[in-house]
């Protein structure tokens, strides 16, 4: 979809400028163009954004949850805010619904279920040309890597070889969350793959930019690694799962093993903080009550956050 109303140089001009800053605008663009497509065909003659405008788009609909709401109308805020500051309009940005709480429990991994879905990365059926080489490369590695490290799934396959240190196994995750940048160390078992695997992939696309790219030499979208964990995963498991409970895997069994840890407790859970991207220490903190062997020791997460979470 492209923008057709009088708000589509500056549309083009936002993209630019979130592209400029290194942020992803593939969502955020969307939904400011099904605005623009709004805009322009309820109120065709419009040469100049209007507050009855934003209000209409913004207003909650009678079916809509209050999460739905936020997704929708926030680039449309964020949209807005570019505008004021660049005196393009007088517009005030509506408020935003408060958002809805969800309670969210991440697929628990049993030892046999990560076996079979590791066998089946290493048994894939093969395919006809180029493509299937590839994939019977990179599918076996990327699961291994967003399992070992605690990884996004985005960031790995955003990841770029200049990004991975083969000699010493760190990996510069600059394609973050946000704008956040951390490192990443690799297991040694992992590097080790990792170097045969840099190696077979040279053979391949001499040269290459991305870690794990296409037949192009560009980074794979978020549905290619969706789809291919869920027809691996289908073929040792009926439960459901998503390749992104693989990084709550990482968390979960990192805190599990720190039993009799003492005051070190603190300088562990920063560390994986750091490594996994998160930007508060709360945020790691939320596993913990997927991790009963150090909640039951330590009570809750307000009474960890007050007595052995220092001031960092």
């Amino acid at each position: 979809m492209k923008p057709t109303s009088f708000l589509a140089d500056i549309i083009h001009a936002y993209e630019k400028y979130r592209s400029g800053s290194g942020r992803k605008s593939g969502s955020y663009i969307k939904n400011i163009v099904l605005f623009d497509h709004y805009c322009a065909s309820h109120y065709p003659d419009a040469t100049v954004l209007s507050q009855d405008m934003v209000d209409s788009w913004c207003a909650r609909r009678p079916a809509e949850t209050g999460n739905s709401c936020i997704s929708r109308i926030y680039p449309v805020i964020s949209l807005i805010r570019y505008m004021r500051d660049r005196q393009l309009t007088d517009v005030v940005p509506p408020p935003v619904p408060r958002a809805t709480r969800r309670v969210y429990i991440p697929h628990a991994f049993s030892g046999d279920e990560l076996k079979g879905f590791f066998h089946a990365c290493d048994t894939i059926k093969p395919r006809k040309g180029g493509l299937s080489k590839l994939q019977r490369l990179e599918l076996p590695v990327i699961f291994r890597l967003l399992y070992s490290t605690g990884m996004r799934t985005t960031e790995a396959i955003a990841l770029r070889c200049r990004d991975v240190d083969m000699s010493s196994g760190v990996i510069s995750i600059k394609a973050g969350k946000g704008y956040g940048e951390h490192y990443v160390v690799m297991h040694d078992t992992m590097l080790d793959l990792m170097r045969v695997y840099d190696a077979c992939m040279e053979n391949l696309l001499p040269g290459r930019d991305y870690m794990f790219p296409t037949c192009d030499d560009k980074p794979h979208s978020p549905r290619w690694i969706t789809y291919h964990f869920k027809v691996l995963w289908k073929r040792c498991s009926e439960t459901k799962a998503t390749p992104y409970e693989l990084r709550h895997n990482y968390a979960v069994v990192n805190i599990n093993s720190w039993q009799n840890v003492g005051f070190g407790l603190h300088d562990k859970l920063l560390a994986l903080s750091r490594s996994m991207g998160h930007r508060d220490i709360r945020s790691t903190m939320g596993y913990y009550s997927l991790t009963p062997v150090v909640a039951e020791s330590m009570g809750t997460t307000e009474t960890m956050d007050e007595s052995i979470i220092p001031d960092l």
